[in-house]
């Protein structure tokens, strides 16, 4: 495994490497969680585990639930000397009113009925708890990588936030990330997506979207082809202007996904 300053920590070994579009939403992510006080958390969906690795570092006590049988143990894999990661399999019984904070990143548009989803959530929250998660921006922008990936939909920032209040979360932040590197990048992997899709379909006969959904978290085909170009000195700069730029324009709905922090109502 590979500890870097700007991507965190990657196992290429294992075939898994941050995307850039996982950077950004991370850089953006770590900045609104470090002045939080510490606490106990779980992350809904956590793939590869990687940024449980980031909230370990950071002193929250970390459990996650994750459906997905190879992303587990990517998870295990990664967190492999973390004596403050639980990943679960399951949901646990005992979780009502558990946890200080719940993180949800990429994982709501995977849910067909969204609002009963949060308001599960927001049953294991404590009564001063946040929830911090994150979804792809704008239905226009639906294409084959939304397929691929297993999705339902996308959101604007008002149909986000109005389902976040119905299931009795209080709006503290709202952002939309990835402008402008996230938005370039995007018809690339549709086509590269699109390419999959046409395959799978030739193989299997028909759309699973269970089997989507399990596998968009932890493949990297084409970005650990790509890593060493973006690992190195100079690509390692432009993520970081990248990243600078994005928290310019946080405030304006140009990104392609959006990142609400929300405290339990």
């Amino acid at each position: 495994m590979i500890k870097h300053p700007l991507y965190g920590i990657s196992a290429p070994e294992k075939g898994w490497v941050p995307a850039p579009r996982y950077v950004l939403r991370r850089d953006r992510v770590l900045k609104l969680l470090e002045p939080l006080p510490r606490g106990k958390l779980l992350e809904i969906g956590c793939g590869a585990g990687a940024l449980l690795y980031d909230l370990s570092s950071m002193g929250f006590l970390v459990e996650t639930v994750e459906i997905s049988s190879s992303a587990r143990t990517m998870a295990r894999y990664i967190n492999q000397d973390s004596t403050r990661v639980i990943i679960h399999q399951d949901i646990q019984n005992n979780w009502k009113r558990t946890f200080d904070y719940i993180l949800a990143f990429e994982v709501l548009e995977h849910i067909e009925d969204d609002t009963s989803a949060l308001k599960k959530w927001w049953g294991w929250l404590k009564p001063t708890g946040y929830l911090l998660m994150s979804a792809p921006a704008h239905p226009k922008r639906w294409n084959a990588t939304d397929q691929w990936a297993g999705h339902y939909r996308r959101y604007e920032r008002a149909g986000l936030e109005w389902v976040l209040e119905q299931a009795g979360f209080q709006i503290v932040h709202t952002e939309c990330y990835g402008f402008p590197l996230a938005n370039l990048i995007e018809p690339f992997r549709a086509r590269y997506h699109a390419q999959q899709l046409r395959r799978q379909s030739l193989m299997q006969g028909n759309d699973n979207q269970g089997a989507y959904s399990n596998h968009s978290g932890i493949e990297r085909s084409l970005e650990t082809r790509l890593y060493p170009l973006q690992a190195n000195w100079l690509g390692t700069k432009v993520m970081q202007l990248f990243c600078y730029l994005q928290g310019i324009f946080s405030g304006t709905d140009w990104g392609n996904g959006f990142l609400a922090l929300c405290k339990k109502r």
